[in-house]
């Protein structure tokens, strides 16, 4: 067959299985092209109008990146300025693909979702977060976007990896994640049960059920939502998760599978080191304890290079765990897409990247009674009131309770000084551990410290 596009012929044969790929050569951004694929003898024709050519970003993650630009009506969560973006929606260089719910127990080659032009319709049920995210690419570089967007609310990390990047990592995910797939198989069987009783129970709820329980078997959500796109040209991925790896076993193992996660799309993209940009779990007034460690091995995964961490701590709700400022988010992400080096396709115009990090905690000096914390990306650091809050300090034992911090510059370098009564030779510090948190420092470009604990990996205590 033949392959023409932007002036360029290619020819390709198709292996006996129907398969054929072929390299067209680097150009630059722009659109709307057209693409002609044809037999060799001219009597079977396909064409694709109106393509672009741009930066195209995966965005995945369990309901807080599904959250709709419409929000959550049910559960009464909107997204702040969601509707005004709703009746704007209008942008053409901008193309949305929302990859239909669907779990797998091998891996899928190909996905029935198509792209959309952006318009009212096809933004109102995508994803908040990757939309805004979109709108301001194209505002800072001048380069069409393309988003692909695969979400499922509730779900582990575990089921979006593939089962080799289980095996690579060495991860026993299935042991993980026992006690969580034995409730939910008993709660089926219980409304099962209660329909043959009473046939007035709906049938429906036990499909719905089961659904979520296979949205929880290692490598159901990769085999279905994320083989199709493996090998797909993509700038990069925006991850928002692990609000359900803060519940049961899964804590304590979240610092292994995170990063994991991450080694493991590289590899099946295989196309290097891409971007990998996440969002540290916001602030929430009835999460577990958990929360605080989920928000560390977050934290800690920005060891891998060419990842970097949005903080959400101050965009949070005390009584929704699905705060409503997604658009903070989307901005957060532009921004630190930049700052990381995401090049995709070549700006039109050269744009020196902004500040795109928070504050990043470096490391922790004890001073007698007092402890530091030294951090990078630190430039301009305030409160935003007129105390340090949030902090807590430790001595051997780990027992922490809250301290008295204040910022301090030493020779050029931002630190924050803590210190407590009742712990006179501090060897630990932390930052923002509760669940909730209502203090918060940022740096010069107005991005948020977020949740650490000097306590390295085997020392912290999981509740």
């Amino acid at each position: 067959m033949r392959i023409a596009f932007r002036g360029e012929t290619l020819d390709v044969t198709a292996s006996a299985h129907g398969f054929w790929e072929t390299h067209l050569r680097p150009q630059g951004p722009g659109g709307p092209f057209t693409l002609v694929v044809e037999s060799q003898d001219s009597s079977e024709r396909v064409q694709l109008v109106d393509l672009l050519v741009g930066d195209v970003w995966f965005a995945s993650g369990q309901s807080n990146m599904e959250m709709p630009l419409e929000g959550f009506p049910k559960s009464t969560s909107p997204v702040n300025g969601g509707e005004k973006a709703i009746a704007t929606a209008a942008n053409p260089r901008l193309r949305l693909l929302a990859q239909t719910r669907r779990t797998g127990m091998a891996p899928m080659w190909d996905s029935q979702d198509r792209w959309s032009v952006t318009s009212p319709q096809s933004a109102r049920g995508f994803s908040a977060i990757a939309y805004s995210f979109g709108e301001k690419l194209i505002a800072d570089n001048d380069v069409p976007v393309g988003l692909i967007e695969a979400t499922w609310g509730g779900t582990p990390a575990h089921a979006w990896m593939s089962a080799e990047g289980i095996g690579w990592a060495g991860l026993g995910s299935v042991a993980i994640d026992a006690g969580s797939v034995a409730r939910q198989q008993a709660l089926v069987n219980k409304i099962r049960d209660n329909h043959a009783v009473n046939p007035e129970v709906p049938l429906a709820s036990v499909a719905t059920l089961r659904d979520h329980l296979n949205s929880y078997i290692p490598s159901s959500l990769y085999n279905g939502m994320i083989a199709p796109y493996a090998g797909y040209t993509i700038s990069g991925w925006i991850w928002y998760q692990g609000e359900t790896d803060a519940n049961e076993m899964r804590p304590a193992y979240y610092s292994r599978v995170f990063p994991a996660l991450i080694q493991d799309w590289r590899k099946q993209w295989g196309q290097g080191p891409l971007p990998f940009l996440y969002v540290q779990l916001s602030s929430f007034g009835r999460g577990n304890p958990n929360w605080g460690v989920v928000r560390d091995a977050q934290r800690r995964t920005e060891e891998l290079a060419n990842t970097g961490m949005v903080v959400a701590l101050d965009v949070g709700a005390r009584d929704n765990i699905h705060p409503p400022e997604k658009f903070t988010l989307g901005r957060r992400f532009a921004a630190l897409a930049q700052a990381v080096g995401a090049e995709g396709a070549v700006p039109q115009k050269k744009i020196k990247a902004p500040e795109g990090h928070s504050p990043r905690f470096l490391q922790a000096t004890s001073e007698g009674m007092a402890i530091r914390a030294w951090f990078d990306h630190a430039q301009g650091l305030a409160p935003s009131g007129p105390l340090v809050g949030g902090f807590e300090i430790a001595g051997e034992d780990r027992r922490f309770v809250a301290a008295d911090a204040q910022i301090e510059m030493i020779e050029g370098k931002a630190s924050i000084v803590a210190r407590a009564p009742g712990v006179p030779a501090p060897r630990f510090v932390r930052y923002g551990w509760a669940p909730y948190v209502s203090d918060y420092i940022y740096n010069g470009a107005g991005l948020p410290l977020g949740t650490f604990t000097s306590e390295s990996d085997s020392q912290m205590a999981i509740p």
